[in-house]
């Protein structure tokens, strides 16, 4: 009798399953969500939330698609965003660093009915442009927490360093960390995502103001790193205190041994996670999260870098 039992009761389960399995086939067949970024998937920073689009697509069971323009380039991001459009994905994420230049491709996807979301960049207007949440951190509260932490360390004297001038979330970044200092700060503008250009100007800058003791990057591999060797290079490293936003393995290795102090942390790997299964959601059950979700801000400081090197190692923070 018990052998019976347990005989039905595998027979039970085991068709649970099937009737699972295929209903999950028949929810994930033909879906796809593309996502069109402003940063290139070869780039530290994007090459995380590019691994977690991937890894929501295996998990969610449905297709992904992540594209970019080569360079920092709002005219093709509107294009690659259009081109989205026209392919009828069941959903769309997009990161909006200009919301004049891409607003318009943008609502092309919300009047054709594409679920879009954003991440990233974009929380202050994707309301506004027809986007059904907002996956990141506001910019100017991680700035004004940037600029507050280092006014604490004693800096007399900061200037933030913007590395793709034309992207408003980095305006905002700078702007948070002016008024978190409470004190005037001199933007260097560079080239845009040009390393050896932050290189220099670091450099050239540093040797024409000798009463600098503090700097914030606003990106990790792009900024913080090339800021760093003109720093070492100079000598300075004992006297300028240096604060970023975002996370390498470089940066998190130079944290570890006290030769950044922080990084702003906004998590990158669930803004390509999150709008994944959120959009696959949507697509088969009908149901969005209740408001925009926030990834950040956070501070990575020496205390605690150790702990997500291995991850960051494996492309993952």
């Amino acid at each position: 009798m018990m052998t019976e039992l347990r005989q039905s009761i595998t027979k039970l389960f085991l068709t649970a399953v099937l009737c699972l399995s295929v209903l999950m086939n028949a929810f994930a067949e033909g879906e796809k969500i593309i996502v069109v970024s402003h940063g290139q998937a070869n780039d530290p920073f994007w090459s995380v939330v590019k691994n977690a689009v991937s890894l929501a697509g295996e998990k969610m069971q449905v297709e992904v698609d992540y594209r970019a323009p080569e360079t920092f380039d709002m005219v093709a991001m509107a294009q690659l965003i259009e081109a989205a459009v026209q392919q009828e994905p069941e959903g769309l994420v997009v990161s909006i660093p200009d919301a004049d230049a891409l607003g318009g491709a943008i609502n092309k996807a919300v009047e054709a009915g594409i679920p879009v979301a954003s991440m990233n960049s974009g929380a202050d207007v994707a309301a506004d442009l027809g986007v059904l949440f907002h996956v990141g951190q506001n910019e100017y509260d991680a700035g004004l927490g940037g600029g507050a932490k280092i006014k604490e360390m004693g800096i007399k004297k900061l200037i933030c360093i913007n590395h793709e001038v034309g992207n408003v979330a980095l305006d905002e970044r700078c702007r948070g960390v002016t008024d978190g200092y409470g004190s005037e700060v001199e933007v260097i503008p560079t080239a845009a995502n040009t390393v050896d250009d932050v290189y220099a100007k670091v450099k050239a800058t540093l040797q024409a103001q000798d009463d600098i003791d503090g700097i914030i990057t606003l990106g990790a591999s792009n900024s913080a790193e090339p800021a760093m060797k003109a720093i070492e290079e100079l000598g300075l490293q004992d006297q300028i205190t240096v604060g970023t936003f975002d996370l390498s393995a470089n940066v998190l290795e130079m944290i570890r041994d006290g030769k950044i102090a922080f990084a702003i942390d906004q998590q990158q790997f669930l803004q390509g996670y999150l709008p994944i299964v959120h959009l696959a959601l949507n697509a088969r059950y009908k149901v969005l999260p209740g408001g925009d979700l926030p990834t950040g801000p956070g501070f990575v400081t020496q205390g605690n870098a150790a702990d997500v090197i291995d991850l960051a190692a494996k492309g993952l923070r």
